[in-house]
């Protein structure tokens, strides 16, 4: 058996969201050299709720934004402070201001409405100040689910879209848990064993799946503790998250290299692929497929989808893909 690596097609993979603060000078010139697939930088929970300090920390990220060298505009996301603030008018006409960025994440959506009204603001940018071209990549939205309310209302915000369709209205393309904030909202007790929150995220995962959507899983708060996220990642994978917020840099190394296939996981996929595609060159719908520990399993259909979606993955990330027979 040979193994060749495959290049990262052009899916953007998305598997850890860093939160930098705009705040300091130090922390923004920092998020240069982070590797996180998406950097978020935030105008609301790190940023003090004075007027003063929220008008401040938008002109420092404004300049910073337009002052530097940055990664690929793909990259780059800006949490808003919510739509109940009176920050969120200021905010969202700053942001639209800049080219260099392509998703908003929005906090404390509630309801479908709460994503209409983002989308009005999105839709003025375009048509009132006119400040970006139309033409250009849609503005991606990223909905932030912290309440009861929010859960309540999840088939609805996950199904939404823009009146003004994406291209002058937004798309939204993932839900992300505020596990925090939804502790805060709804009474539940914190436990580092998570099952307090098994029905909640899992249920997120299955709404965003059904619509189209990347499902992001919580902060993990003790960002000393390496082996408790890499435990916390493993089970959201297993959830079927496809991507974790991160609160320190040093969170993204351990998310990025969870949130993929595992170099098993890579050859069971290549190995079931190979094997169907075999039994369909003799007119059969499935196969039989020899286990690691001995033993047959029975490979068919659901199970190629599975593995495609394995590969695919792998490939974004730029890992190898074995050739089997």
């Amino acid at each position: 058996m040979t193994s060749t690596t495959m290049r990262a097609n052009k899916e953007q993979l998305g598997r850890s969201y860093l939160y930098v603060p705009a705040t300091a000078e130090r922390m923004l010139e920092k998020s240069l050299t982070t590797p996180s697939d998406v950097i978020i930088y935030d105008l609301e929970d790190s940023v003090p709720p004075s007027p003063a300090d929220k008008k401040g920390a938008r002109g420092r990220l404004t300049h910073f934004l337009t002052a530097n060298k940055l990664p690929s505009h793909e990259r780059i996301a800006v949490r808003l402070n919510s739509t109940a603030t009176p920050f969120f008018a200021e905010d969202i006409l700053q942001a639209m201001r800049l080219p260099c960025v392509r998703t908003l994440v929005m906090p404390k959506i509630h309801s479908a409405q709460d994503l209409d009204q983002v989308s009005e603001e999105i839709f003025l940018a375009y048509k009132g100040h006119k400040f970006r071209n139309p033409d250009g990549p849609a503005v991606q939205i990223v909905a932030s689910i912290e309440s009861a309310k929010a859960m309540y209302n999840l088939g609805p915000i996950a199904s939404w879209t823009s009146r003004y369709g994406p291209a002058l209205g937004g798309q939204l393309s993932a839900l992300l848990f505020a596990a925090e904030d939804y502790c805060a909202d709804t009474g539940i007790i914190r436990t580092t064993s998570r099952q307090e929150l098994l029905y909640t995220r899992s249920h997120i995962v299955v709404i965003a799946k059904a619509f189209g959507l990347k499902a992001i899983d919580m902060v993990c708060v003790n960002y000393k503790d390496l082996q408790y996220l890499r435990d916390e990642c493993e089970d959201g994978r297993r959830l079927g998250f496809t991507g974790k917020q991160a609160i320190h840099p040093s969170q993204v190394e351990v998310i990025q290299s969870t949130f993929v296939p595992s170099s098993k996981e890579i050859l069971r996929a290549a190995r079931i692929l190979r094997q169907m595609e075999k039994a369909h060159l003799s007119h059969k719908g499935a196969a039989g497929l020899e286990l690691e520990g001995g033993g047959m399993e029975m490979i068919d259909a659901p199970m190629i989808k599975q593995a495609e979606n394995v590969v695919r993955i792998a490939k974004a990330a730029g890992l190898p893909i074995p050739d089997v027979e």
